[in-house]
């Protein structure tokens, strides 16, 4: 099994809409891909509540049967469109990739 964890903060304003706005639209942009990419086993998508200078805006986390699962969603054009608007609304960004 591989697992999947990208976090990223989010710009204040971008595209015409507020950073919460944004949020809202990532997440509904993200956990659409589960429906629409066969290799995804499972995706959640979390907007954070924690306050602190350390935490993230949001995250997704989601698992795959193997490597080969994980590289097609990542080419998958569905994934490369919410990608696009993600790259246009973010600030940074982390990623993290790892087989169980």
């Amino acid at each position: 099994m591989v697992k999947h964890i990208v976090m990223w903060n989010l710009k204040d304003r971008a595209e015409g809409r507020t950073k919460a706005q944004n949020l809202e639209e990532m997440k509904i942009r993200l956990e659409g891909l589960k429906d629409k990419i066969a290799t995804v086993d499972y995706l959640e998508v979390g907007i954070n509540f924690n306050d602190t200078q350390d935490a993230y805006d949001i995250v997704l986390y989601s698992e795959f049967r193997d490597r080969e699962g994980l590289d097609v969603y990542q080419k998958h054009p569905e994934h490369i469109k919410a990608r696009d608007f993600i790259r246009k609304v973010r600030l940074e960004k982390n990623v993290v990739d790892y087989e169980i």
